[in-house]
């Protein structure tokens, strides 16, 4: 019999903000690089997105370069470490709505599954902490001496979480027309078109344009929005850009 799954991205969905901007805070702080890197190219670019200025997937690629750049030649034993520490840290820091989904999928004994863009060291510690049954992330190569070579297998794009929802399809004989997935970019899109209820959570202004655009997925998505300790679920023929 074919098994039900919840796809959750992480950064943004699950966790309230982005989770490999604290493991650059902690790699500095254990002076695995050098603080330059934050001021001079990393800080800028998160300083923008946080005043609201650019869009998210400019940010989330700038992003995603830079920490690139900065563990180039560093051991991954020593990220995996720092890694531990933020989970450890900061992965309390979650939205009450996706809490309250994971344990209602574990409840109907669904498989719960992360498919985030974050370093693999970070989506697979923070899938322990709430005990999913698999997970996927961003590949940062090694070489033979075990340290970062620059090569990326990305899983931050729409196109690679098709790929992996495929991939776990054909892994646990998923029926995804009854399964759920969880995000909050133009990432996730083709997490939603692939199955049959698709949650947006706190989306993007890219996201919700496109979904407005998108006939099939307008009629079946939920967009919920948390601020504080309010949950709302928006109705996609009623919203309004501003």
């Amino acid at each position: 019999m074919s098994k039900i799954a919840a796809f959750f991205d992480i950064d943004g969905t699950i966790y309230r903000e982005g989770l490999i901007t604290e493991v650059f805070k902690k790699i500095i702080k254990y002076e695995l690089i050098e603080e330059d890197v934050w001021h001079n190219e990393v800080k800028p670019v998160y300083l923008k997105w946080d005043r609201r200025e650019g869009d998210y997937d400019e940010y989330l690629l700038k992003m995603v370069d830079a920490y690139k750049q900065a563990i180039l030649g560093v051991s991954k034993e020593h990220i995996d470490h720092v890694a531990q520490k933020v989970i450890n840290q900061k992965g309390d820091r979650i939205y009450t709505f996706s809490r309250e989904r994971m344990k209602w999928h574990k409840e109907q004994g669904h498989i719960v599954i992360a498919i985030s863009g974050s370093p693999l060291e970070l989506v697979s510690k923070m899938a322990n902490k709430y005990k999913m049954d698999d997970f996927r992330g961003t590949i940062y190569e090694t070489d033979e001496q075990g340290c970062y070579n620059g090569n990326v297998i990305p899983m931050w794009d729409a196109v690679s979480k098709q790929k992996a929802i495929n991939e776990l399809q054909a892994k646990y004989d998923i029926d995804l027309s009854k399964s759920y997935a969880y995000g909050d970019t133009t990432g996730d899109l083709t997490m939603f078109h692939a199955v049959g209820t698709p949650f947006a959570i706190n989306p993007t202004k890219e996201l919700i344009t496109k979904l407005m655009e998108d006939e099939q997925l307008k009629e079946k998505i939920n967009v919920i929005v948390e601020r504080k300790d309010v949950k709302y679920k928006l109705d996609m023929n009623h919203i309004e850009l501003l």
